[in-house]
């Protein structure tokens, strides 16, 4: 009778890497059956953790959107010294175009930059009056790529700007670049070294988790390594529970995340509306998910290989 009770263990099922794979898959999931509450914390735990790392990157993803557009807006204005003829502004033109960085460039005559103050007075235009047509430098406009909107970039591309000839000065909100990117900056080290710290975290928990599991079989691992099972065979199933685990709470967190948003995130007008041209916040794009749920496949694999290199021996 008391044999009949005993949980029966998977059998190999034929030779050849099918019957292997089908006891390595049926050992583990007997594994995670024989340990419930000691797995379902490990997954909770890593549930948790990649929760936290998707709700800050669907952030950083939104911030980066939202600074991408505001970025978009930055332009230097290059003041000329005196209002060029036509054939002399299309030689100026052609040669800022041909710097390497240029989006586009547009021309402010004197008149046209002077009615965009008048519009800016809003109904006190009449300060302006006896104030000469002419008396606002013309200008040109300069819209810059992406790659050149960073601290570094934009210096370089504005000492090559001045050296175009008929150019008087250069303005392009220099300390506000500065103050933007060093806020992008920071964003990117916090969000790196909470990967980090949350990375460190999973892979102890995990690795504890497995090293219970072998504490409770360490007999059972003890006889197999003596009646000659080799290192690999003894440790596959482990390594593929960790990897189950890490795939389920990938799973969770972005069912959560999923939850999350369509029940209140999606529609945050107001509270979180970082772009002017986006009513709440957009959701993670299916390179971030893929990546998400492969690391959390990830994290349990290694969580297994560091728990399981200090128990079992590494003998063939």
């Amino acid at each position: 009778m008391s044999r009949n009770k005993q949980t029966k263990r998977p059998k190999l099922s034929g030779d050849g890497a099918a019957g292997r794979l089908s006891y390595f898959v049926g050992r583990a999931v007997l594994n995670m059956r024989q340990n419930t509450l000691v797995n379902i914390l490990t997954v909770g735990t890593i549930t948790l953790a990649l929760l936290i790392v998707s709700l800050f990157l669907l952030v950083y993803v939104n911030l980066e959107t939202t600074a991408d557009e505001w970025s978009g807006k930055i332009q230097v204005v290059a003041y000329l010294d005196k209002e060029p003829l036509p054939q002399d502004l299309s030689v100026m033109m052609n040669r800022i175009k041909a710097i390497d960085g240029t989006a586009g460039v547009a021309y402010v005559s004197k008149v046209k930059a002077m009615e965009r103050f008048r519009s800016r007075l809003k109904g006190q235009e009449s300060l302006l009056d006896g104030v000469p047509a002419d008396v606002l430098p013309a200008s040109l406009e300069i819209t810059l790529k992406r790659k050149t909107r960073e601290d570094v970039a934009m210096d370089a591309y504005v000492r090559q700007l001045k050296k175009v000839p008929g150019i008087d000065e250069v303005q392009y909100g220099e300390e506000w670049v500065r103050r933007f990117n060093a806020f992008m900056n920071f964003v990117r080290f916090a969000g790196a070294l909470l990967g980090a710290f949350l990375l460190l975290a999973v892979l102890f928990i995990v690795s504890n988790t497995i090293k219970l599991t072998i504490y409770a079989r360490k007999d059972e691992l003890e006889v197999m390594e003596l009646v000659g099972a080799t290192s690999l065979f003894i440790k596959t199933p482990f390594l593929i529970e960790g990897a189950v685990q890490g795939a389920i709470g990938a799973l969770l967190s972005q069912l959560i995340l999923v939850a999350s948003y369509y029940g209140f995130l999606h529609s945050a007008n107001n509270f979180l509306n970082f772009s002017g041209a986006v009513s709440g916040l957009s959701f993670l794009p299916p390179s971030y998910v893929a990546g998400i749920f492969g690391g959390g496949i990830a994290l349990g694999f290694l969580g297994s290989i560091f728990s399981l290199k200090h128990f079992i021996g590494s003998q063939s």
